[in-house]
């Protein structure tokens, strides 16, 4: 144990100054302090922290969203269904993503009765494609020209 509270002192006395000799004779609770006291340091150095604090929070709840979006699909898909869509949101991210919204709001609805099967989902994944079938209609806009053979 006492190795590992040198070896910690070390460490902490490379970035902070303090003599090394005081380190040896202090407790754990004193070497905690100066660890928590050197962070405060360090987050005051990046411009206090609150910007990274900001972040980390906002990705932690990213995170709470993501990882409750896959467990109502969980409970809503079975595994086969679960699969087709994550190969789905590889091609195609925006169609898995509307499908997955779907179902989603289905399930707060009420509508969804057990779990939905892998040609369910094949079902709805047709009707979302043909909803967003765009249809493209090329004109062909041939001027006439005076020298044109085609006047004769």
């Amino acid at each position: 144990v006492r190795i590992q509270i040198y070896t910690k002192a070390v460490v902490s006395t490379q970035s902070t100054g303090i003599n090394l000799s005081s380190i040896s004779r202090m407790g754990d609770s004193n070497l905690e302090e100066i660890q928590r006291q050197r962070m405060a340091e360090l987050q005051a150095q990046q411009g206090g922290g609150a910007g990274a604090n900001g972040q980390n929070k906002q990705m932690e709840q990213q995170a709470r969203q993501m990882e409750m979006k896959n467990n109502m699909l969980s409970a809503i898909l079975d595994q086969k269904a679960r699969a087709r869509l994550n190969t789905v949101a590889q091609v195609k991210p925006e169609r898995a993503q509307k499908v997955e919204m779907m179902l989603i709001q289905m399930f707060q609805r009420g509508q969804v009765m057990g779990k939905i099967g892998e040609a369910e989902l094949i079902k709805m994944l047709e009707e979302i494609s043909k909803s967003d079938t765009k249809t493209t209609k090329v004109n062909f806009d041939r001027r006439r020209v005076d020298l044109d053979s085609d006047s004769d």
